[in-house]
């Protein structure tokens, strides 16, 4: 089996490429920034805000005979309501959030074709199901993506393919986009204070937790379920 994650910098998707890579696996990471030293990890560098440079990846290049694609890379946004942002950054958060990984999926797909089994996880969030006021941008992409991923099943179903989708709520997670998440004032996201909360009582799950609860769900039979919250994985 070959791995393929998108933001291995830090956070989940170094910890789901440590995890891979401490059982012998090969793991390719894609993303602007690589801090993974091993004989087993190949860096990718590639703005996967940047279509072209995605469509320019060489992906044939990595098909063996079981692909398992993580995306993982993604970004929160502006924390502001969207009548008070300047510039709203919805296109990047879009482009990364839900553009990458559709794209991603289209180059696996087309290259494995009929005869390499293709896995598709996507790294979703509670906030995909409900609206959170100053993640506008943030909320739709996950809602998008998680649309996107149930859409891509039942397509490769109708084709006759076994390629299997997760799309997975972590939970919340003690990753930079929490630091970043705590970093706002409280004019900015009302919610601030139960966040501040989370950390403080210890209630945030560590990336190896989630690597952890991660491959669990993957060893379990696959059930044509799409949508999971690694919440219920024990």
């Amino acid at each position: 089996m070959k791995v393929i994650i998108t933001g291995t910098s830090s956070g989940i998707g170094k910890a789901i490429a440590a995890h891979y890579l401490n059982k012998g696996v090969s793991v390719i990471g894609i993303g602007r920034r690589h801090t993974i030293d091993h004989t087993n990890y190949q860096p990718v560098v590639c703005d996967l805000t940047d279509e072209n440079a995605i469509r320019e990846l060489a992906v044939e290049e990595w098909v063996s005979t079981e692909i398992l694609l993580i995306n993982n890379a993604g970004m929160l946004g502006t924390v502001k309501r969207l009548s008070d942002q300047n510039e709203p950054d919805i296109n990047q958060v879009l482009a990364l959030n839900v553009v990458a990984p559709a794209l991603l999926m289209n180059r696996l797909a087309r290259a494995c074709g009929d005869k390499t089994a293709l896995t598709v996880v996507n790294i979703s969030s509670g906030a995909a199901k409900r609206a959170i006021p100053s993640w506008s941008a943030y909320c739709a992409s996950k809602a998008a993506l998680e649309m996107l991923s149930e859409t891509f099943y039942l397509e490769e179903l109708e084709k006759g393919r076994t390629t299997k989708v997760y799309c997975v709520a972590p939970g919340v997670v003690d990753t930079p986009m929490q630091a970043q998440i705590r970093s706002v004032d409280q004019v900015d996201f009302a919610a601030s204070a139960t966040f501040h909360d989370y950390y403080k009582s210890g209630e945030l799950v560590s990336p190896e937790l989630v690597a952890q609860k991660l491959n669990r769900l993957l060893e379990m039979p696959y059930s044509g379920v799409v949508s999971y919250s690694l919440r219920s994985i024990e």
